[in-house]
């Protein structure tokens, strides 16, 4: 026989209508409200942009910058160690223009046992100057060096080979001139004391167009402008053109009226 067991009644049915209207009028939140956060309004999201100081929070900041804590000590090694480096560089400077002069051959080489070049004669009021060129052969600037060094002369460029911006070839050229040794090479070849200079405006004034020239410069060519005696600079009395003898010109520079110019450098040329 079949045995039935009686059904299990509903819960919710157990309920009085009293505790179901209570339940109701609470409220039972929904597993999916359950685990949704709370949508924050505009008061509880937070500042949406910098804030601006005013003008009383930015000067109380310069001021407090401005009476940062100062140490006098660390200054003082920083002020001594900005000269000391300063000295340093000027020194390194100095150094590496003798060494530059002495690899170009344009200088007197730290070794005591090179011959040192004579000194040239203190007697400035009438200096001997050659007007010569690049193009010029090696041979004749260098016969005309070794002529000058006797009479105390210079000799003057109307500008530098491949234009200023390049010193490099002005600076061999030099040094093929004033080599005492014409195959010597290296710092320390000895030199002739002869001054060259570059010089346009000592072209210019005496009108010289073509080299070699030969003139009598009163005052010293090689001083700076703004040291000589007159501001548009020595100017000679006489020009005298044509390759020939440094004593060959002199004579035709006396010839021309100038024999009193040309009276101590003569000397001191027949002298050597």
């Amino acid at each position: 026989m079949t045995i039935c067991a009686p059904s299990r009644p509903d819960r919710r049915q157990r309920l009085s209508p009293v505790l179901l209207l209570a339940f109701a009028s609470i409220g039972v939140a929904s597993p999916a409200s359950a685990t949704e956060p709370p949508t924050p309004t505009n008061a509880q999201a937070g500042p949406t942009s910098i804030p601006v100081p005013g003008e009383a929070i930015r000067r109380r900041a310069f001021d407090a910058l401005g009476r940062r804590g100062r140490f006098p000590g660390i200054e003082a090694r920083a002020k001594a160690d900005k000269a000391a480096a300063t000295e340093r560089l000027a020194a390194e400077h100095d150094s590496m223009q003798a060494r530059l002069y002495q690899a170009l051959g344009l200088a007197i080489p730290d070794d005591p046992a090179t011959p040192e070049p004579r000194p040239t004669p203190a007697n400035k009021a009438w200096v001997p100057l050659i007007f010569a060129s690049s193009s010029m052969p090696i041979s004749t600037l260098r016969n005309y060096a070794a002529q000058l060094e006797k009479a105390g002369g210079v000799i003057a460029f109307r500008g530098v080979p491949g234009g200023l911006s390049r010193i490099g070839p002005m600076a061999r050229l030099s040094a093929r001139i004033l080599r005492l040794d014409p195959g010597c090479e290296g710092p320390a070849c000895a030199m002739r004391n002869v001054q060259l200079v570059v010089d346009p405006i000592l072209f210019r004034q005496h009108g010289v167009a073509r080299v070699p020239a030969f003139a009598m410069v009163p005052g010293d060519p090689t001083l700076p402008y703004c040291e000589r005696d007159e501001e548009s600079g020595p100017r000679a009395s006489h020009i005298v053109y044509g390759d020939a003898a440094l004593s060959g010109l002199m004579e035709e520079y006396a010839r021309l009226g100038g024999k009193e110019e040309v009276s101590d450098a003569a000397s001191r040329l027949s002298r050597r």
